[in-house]
């Protein structure tokens, strides 16, 4: 879980981390966009995804597996009861909120589930 070189340098547990991050990014945004607003962009915010992605990883960085899994748990649990509150008409038609939530959650997931999956095969 902890060793480096799953993607880049990154470990599972960095990736745990990586795809809590962007629920946690979900549930800021999800909200908002409900209430008829724009999430702001990250090219403007942080000059792009990647240093984003950057930024949050050195935030994360200090975080032990433990943590790292609490976090991904509760974060996890609210994004659930987030959907489970969300008007249908957001999850069942293709709307911008649908479509931030497939970039945020359950688009993203594949990805590195392939990596990891990748990575161990390899070992």
């Amino acid at each position: 879980m902890l060793e480096p070189g799953v993607t880049g340098a990154w470990s599972v547990r960095d990736l745990i981390a990586h795809v809590t991050w962007w629920e946690e990014e979900a549930l800021t945004h999800l909200p908002e966009m409900l209430r008829g607003r724009r999430p702001p962009r990250y090219s403007v915010l942080y000059g792009g995804i990647d240093t984003f992605n950057a930024q949050m990883a050195e935030r994360k960085q200090a975080l032990s597996l433990a943590d790292v899994l609490r976090e991904q748990d509760e974060t996890h649990r609210r994004l659930i009861a987030l959907i489970e509150r969300a008007p249908a008409d957001q999850i069942t038609t293709d709307t911008r909120w649908r479509h931030r939530l497939r970039l945020d959650t359950y688009g993203h997931y594949p990805k590195h589930a392939a990596a990891i999956r990748k990575w161990r095969d390899a070992r």
